[in-house]
């Protein structure tokens, strides 16, 4: 063999030993890209045991976790407000873990909030689940909302895990961690959350839930000829009605909707010039407050808008309500008032109308 064949060959060898080492390296780098993406962990950080399980992890646990709620987060009625920056005290409003999952966004160093308030819109929810944001100060306080004055060494995206729309999906989670991602590496910050496959399984658990516990009971109201909206608007807000977006609503005493009026049309009562010939009532049973007479109080309003309007008042099916129907249904609610409450989602709570929207 020739000395140009040996050089050959021991050259050939060596490319193909360059080749194989920049694939190790290669593949080394990307699944440390990937590890530092999509973190492991050994116990699922979520709800555990189920829904019941969290409520009850919920109400005794210690630890304030960091958190951070943009200028979107709202408060609930009879839900303290958070505080005003500077101050020394903590917001009470924190991530559930019953219903939803958070990602952490560490800090390398202090951000101002004025500088992380321009991306907060970007944050308000991925696909159809709403995130909400909270954040921890560079002197360890928890906040509900970042405050252009302050400095954060922490921030928490807490992405709901289950509404109506369904479970949290692959790719609403996945749009979830880019978020997170492009904060991180704007922000000089590391990212840590649970495992995807726990997350999707914890939010599948959640709306088997929340499915079968789902119910809402509406009556009708046939006004016969088209009146005007706003003799109709009126009339609803006489008889005790307040706005609600683009329906009305019957609110308790702490000012959460018992039930709500809305037009067939699902149009704003104050959209457009048309008269009104059909209007709906809804008793929405998760989000409205435990009522002993929760469907009658909605038929004894209904009855006195209907006679107001000289309208006709009848069940969801266009028939006549059946004398003492109203009891009937009140006491197959209560059944479903305490099993919304043994699940961890008592009717009317924040919670359930969190997951119930």
């Amino acid at each position: 063999m020739s000395d140009l064949q040996i050089g050959l060959i021991a050259l050939g060898v060596l490319l193909i030993l360059l080749v194989l080492g920049f694939n190790w390296w290669q593949d080394r780098r990307v699944r440390r890209k990937m590890q530092s993406h999509f973190p492991t962990s050994e116990q699922d950080p979520l709800l555990g045991a189920g829904v019941a399980g969290a409520s009850a992890a919920t109400a005794g646990a210690s630890r304030r976790e960091p958190g951070m709620g943009g200028d979107s987060a709202r408060v609930q009625p009879g839900q303290p407000a958070p505080v005003d920056p500077g101050s020394d005290a903590d917001d009470a409003e924190e991530p559930d873990p019953a219903c939803e999952v958070v990602i952490e966004v560490n800090f390398a160093e202090p951000v101002r909030g004025a500088d992380l308030l321009p991306y907060m819109q970007s944050l308000r929810n991925v696909g159809r689940k709403p995130m909400r944001v909270f954040a921890e100060t560079d002197q360890r306080r928890h906040r509900a909302r970042v405050h252009a004055g302050e400095s954060y060494a922490s921030m928490q995206l807490a992405v709901l895990l289950a509404n109506r729309s369904g479970p949290l999906t692959a790719i609403e989670w996945s749009q979830a961690w880019a978020r997170a991602q492009d904060m991180a590496e704007r922000f000089d910050a590391t990212i840590e959350g649970p495992d995807q496959q726990a997350v999707l399984e914890q939010g599948a658990r959640l709306d088997d839930t929340c499915a079968a516990l789902d119910t809402q009971v509406g009556l009708t109201l046939l006004l016969g000829s088209a009146q005007p909206a706003a003799e109709v608007m009126a009339v609803a807000r006489d008889v005790g009605f307040v706005a609600d977006g683009n329906r009305l609503a019957w609110p308790n005493e702490n000012g959460v909707a018992r039930f709500t009026l809305a037009r067939a049309d699902g149009a704003a009562f104050d959209a457009g010039m048309g008269g009104i010939e059909r209007l709906y009532l809804l008793l929405d049973v998760p989000c409205s407050p435990a009522d002993t007479r929760a469907f009658g109080r909605m038929v004894d309003v209904g009855r006195d808008l209907a006679s107001r309007l000289r309208a006709e008042l009848v069940d969801d099916q266009g028939k006549p309500l059946a004398d003492g129907s109203e009891t009937v249904i009140d006491e197959r609610l209560q059944v479903l008032f305490g099993q919304l409450e043994q699940a961890g989602l008592p009717a009317g709570s924040e919670r359930a109308q969190r997951v119930f929207a």
